[in-house]
């Protein structure tokens, strides 16, 4: 395993940083945070157009770029550390991965290839509103009546459920528990008995929602894989979504380390600048120390993602990656956040300043997919197992 950039990667990288330099500034941020569909759709026509970021691992019989799961990563990371507002998490990192694992070729041909072309935004939704994010947090139920399948059941902390163009939802038959009887479903969201709410949230930069099923009909060929199968790739796809938040993480953790430095170097105090300070250099230091070591625990997991996706010999070790990428860089992220806001002293949390707007960010990202202890228990459990 390479745990280097190849020099396809690093333009990669360096081509997202400097693309979202422009178009995600401070400014950009707030006007999308103050609508209701949260991003601003000639971005995401410009994204889906010019960079075609929505493909890009994608394998290319669908339409999609074909590179890797590292590449993923490393522009979460810059969508992270410049706040990006768009449904890329949600439509790549959640919907497509549950389309290339659990989907059969028709219906990847159909809607992989509608997503490549910008011509859809979509979603996973599997969350009843328990705070385990496992299996047990599937609450939604499904019944066979003839052909079809009835759903019925609430949803919670959805990522742009409000505007999605396609739901991916997670129900179970009625009368499982656990690991049993869950099934996925492709649902077009303007179908009958849907209905969807914003849920306004502390973090405004990313927008969630509740999504209702009552009595929903849907045909055999919505149904993904076998009958109340699904969770083995329902638990990959939340892995490897949880491998894109965390290095998403590591982004905010880079600009804030990035943003304070700045802001300490200018700021004068007792006739000298506050970054000359013994305390402040020391704060600094481990502020960047926790930056790296979350960037090297999300690129190792980034390495397993792939070979998770290609049936690799690491496939096995995606969930622990996924955990001890998202428990370090949950609590690096907040931490970091609050060091920072400290630094800034008072105006740090003022709106005039982006340090707010991170610290938002650290916190609702901790607890999003599960936050630092509850991967730690997962972490201890995987390895008692082992």
């Amino acid at each position: 395993m390479e745990f280097a950039f190849t020099d396809e990667q690093e333009m990669i990288r360096d081509t997202a940083a400097a693309f979202l330099a422009e178009v995600s500034d401070s400014e950009a941020i707030r006007r999308a945070m103050d609508t209701e569909q949260g991003y601003d759709s000639e971005l995401w026509s410009r994204i889906c157009g010019e960079m075609y970021w929505q493909a890009i691992h994608i394998p290319e019989a669908y339409g999609g770029m074909g590179l890797g799961y590292v590449e993923v990563v490393a522009m979460m990371e810059q969508m992270g550390r410049y706040l990006l507002c768009a449904p890329f998490f949600s439509t790549v990192c959640l919907a497509a991965n549950a389309l290339l694992l659990a989907g059969n070729e028709e219906q990847k041909t159909q809607w992989l290839g509608q997503l490549c072309a910008g011509e859809l935004t979509a979603t996973l939704a599997f969350n009843g509103g328990s705070s385990d994010w496992d299996a047990g947090s599937v609450s939604a139920t499904w019944r066979r009546e003839g052909d079809s399948y009835v759903l019925n059941g609430d949803y919670r902390y959805v990522i742009d459920g409000h505007t999605a163009d396609l739901l991916i939802v997670a129900a179970r038959e009625e009368g499982t528990s656990g690991e049993q009887g869950i099934s996925l479903f492709l649902l077009p969201a303007d179908t009958a008995g849907v209905s969807r709410q914003w849920l306004p949230s502390m973090d405004q930069a990313r927008k969630q929602a509740a999504v209702q099923l009552d009595g929903v009909v849907m045909p055999g060929a919505a149904l993904m894989g076998e009958a109340g199968q699904a969770w083995t790739a329902l638990a990959q796809v939340i892995d490897l979504a949880t491998i894109a938040l965390a290095a998403e993480q590591v982004g905010g953790c880079q600009q804030l380390l990035d943003m304070t430095v700045e802001y300490t170097g200018e700021r004068v105090q007792f006739g000298r600048t506050i970054a000359s300070f013994q305390a402040v250099k020391h704060k600094a230091a481990d502020m960047m120390l926790k930056t790296e070591v979350a960037r090297s625990a999300v690129y190792y997991g980034a390495c397993v993602a792939q070979e998770a996706l290609e049936g690799g010999p690491l496939a096995g070790e995606l969930a622990e990656a996924a955990s001890v990428a998202k428990s370090y860089c949950s609590d690096a992220y907040f931490s970091i956040a609050g060091d920072s806001i400290q630094l800034f002293g008072g105006v740090g949390f003022t709106w005039e300043y982006d340090v707010h707007l991170y610290f938002k960010r650290a916190k609702s990202s901790e607890h999003l997919l599960g936050n630092g202890a509850l991967h730690r228990e997962r972490l201890a459990a995987l390895l008692l197992d082992a």
